[in-house]
């Protein structure tokens, strides 16, 4: 599918988390995660932190400030451990974040390192109590031969406080690197998946979940593939998916059986014997699965293209589309440096129309499912003053014909990759994570995108 280059979305730049000039390792982004409600955006890093930006209400005086995200919140959720049993050392980096849906005044979200997942509660307090019978106004312990009247304690106003603590710590169920979790329907309990098992816990209980897929061989040297990512139905509490290395999705029923290795259904695209190369199973690495918000269909990502299915059809992906084709005679030198492993992840927008992930050279992609346009557009410091354009970027293959603004497939940059992103779940804002930079942008006017 060839890049519509007449497609101009007016996506406007409106928020940027600029770090220093140089990047150390702690401060990549591995994870972005907008809230049930948008209002709430929270990234994680590989140096263990949570960083949650809040979106600005709007104001009379300043009517593009709406949809402006600041910092609300930052708090360190994991740290660097040791396992002492096998000699390794655990990385405090994120993984994974997933929100709960909001009951109350506070919010709730899970995260995850490579074996540890914990629950925080992120809560506001703006009051104080004062005029304590028992306590000064130090907090110390009064004489109770001093007290002579009583009083009624009162709430003072105060300086807004972003409190988050940590409510539960979910660890030592995972053998190998969590790389899913996934918040069920029912809000009362989640998954978290690694290479080779799936486990189910309830929100409450911290010291016992469900195995609920085991694929690991009896002899490890029969392994043929593990799990890259699973997540659950948006609406039926029993259903859920996971994808493969070797590309297949497999979609379960909880009602089936306790133990779910025998899926309901398989969803694989048969291999074109032409095509096939030395590289071909590694690109074939499902990186990404998404439901989309309806529950109807799955959005995957491997490393060439992104694939739309039907739930209703397991023989072939309804849509295809390609990421960047130009990659594939340059699949040798991705292969040495490492880049063909790179999982990008994919987003739906909030109808489920448009669907985006990321490239090379901190491009990333939008396709309309509807008019069958696409579009590649650049999360950069160029790009990143506030309320400007987006022009849309066109890589010209090797030997291909140039035109002006094209930018040759030569000329890429392998080290700047767009791997995490994450869409509003009602309005056209996306976030964009390149290394150690956030990127939000938001489509002011009506884009063609949409």
């Amino acid at each position: 599918m060839g890049e519509d280059t007449d497609a101009t979305p007016t996506l406007n730049h409106h928020g940027f988390l600029p770090d220093h000039n140089y990047v150390t390792e702690a401060d990549i982004i591995s994870t972005v995660e907008f809230n049930h409600t948008g209002e709430l955006l929270a990234t994680g890093d590989k140096g263990g932190r949570v960083v949650i930006f809040q979106r600005e209400p709007e104001s009379k005086n300043e009517p593009f400030s709406q949809g402006e995200y600041n910092v609300y919140s930052t708090f360190q959720s994991h740290e660097p451990e040791f396992d002492y049993l096998k000699s390794l050392e655990i990385e405090e980096k994120i993984n994974k974040i997933r929100w709960l849906p909001q009951q109350n005044a506070a919010h709730f979200l899970l995260s995850t390192n490579d074996k540890t997942i914990k629950l925080w509660k992120v809560s506001e307090r703006d009051k104080r109590p004062e005029g304590y019978n028992l306590k000064d106004e130090e907090g110390r312990i009064k004489d109770v031969s001093t007290v002579t009247s009583l009083q009624v304690p009162v709430l003072k106003p105060m300086d807004l406080m972003v409190e988050v603590s940590p409510r539960r710590v979910f660890a030592n169920a995972h053998t190998y690197h969590i790389n899913s979790i996934s918040v069920n329907s029912d809000y009362e309990t989640y998954m978290s998946a690694d290479d080779l098992r799936i486990n189910l816990w309830h929100l409450d209980i911290t010291d016992r979940s469900f195995n609920i897929v085991d694929i690991k061989p009896a002899n490890m040297e029969d392994l043929t593939e593990v799990i890259t990512a699973a997540e659950f139905h948006p609406h039926h509490c029993n259903l859920f998916v996971y994808s493969s290395s070797k590309g297949t999705l497999r979609l379960c029923d909880m009602r089936e059986a306790a133990l779910c290795d025998k899926h309901s259904k398989l969803f694989e695209e048969p291999e074109d014997p032409s095509a096939r190369s030395f590289f071909s199973e590694i690109i074939s690495s499902v990186s990404d699965v998404k439901f989309s918000h309806s529950g109807r269909y799955l959005l995957t990502r491997d490393y060439l293209t992104a694939k739309v299915w039907d739930l209703n059809m397991e023989s072939k992906p309804l849509e295809t589309y390609q990421v960047h084709d130009y990659l594939r005679s340059k699949l040798c030198s991705l292969y040495e440096n490492d880049c063909i492993f790179d999982k990008f992840e994919c987003a739906w927008n909030g109808s489920d129309s448009v669907i985006m992930t990321g490239a090379y050279n901190n491009f990333f992609r939008m396709f309309d499912r509807n008019t069958k346009r696409d579009v590649t557009l650049e999360a950069s410091r160029e790009s990143s003053k506030p309320r400007a354009v987006l022009k849309p970027r066109r890589v010209c293959a090797a030997g291909g014909k140039r035109r002006k603004d094209d930018i040759s497939v030569d000329s890429l940059d392998f080290t700047k990759k767009i791997l995490h992103t994450a869409w509003h779940p009602n309005e056209n804002i996306i976030a964009i994570a390149a290394t150690n930079n956030l990127y939000i942008f938001q489509d002011k006017l009506n884009s063609e995108m949409h």
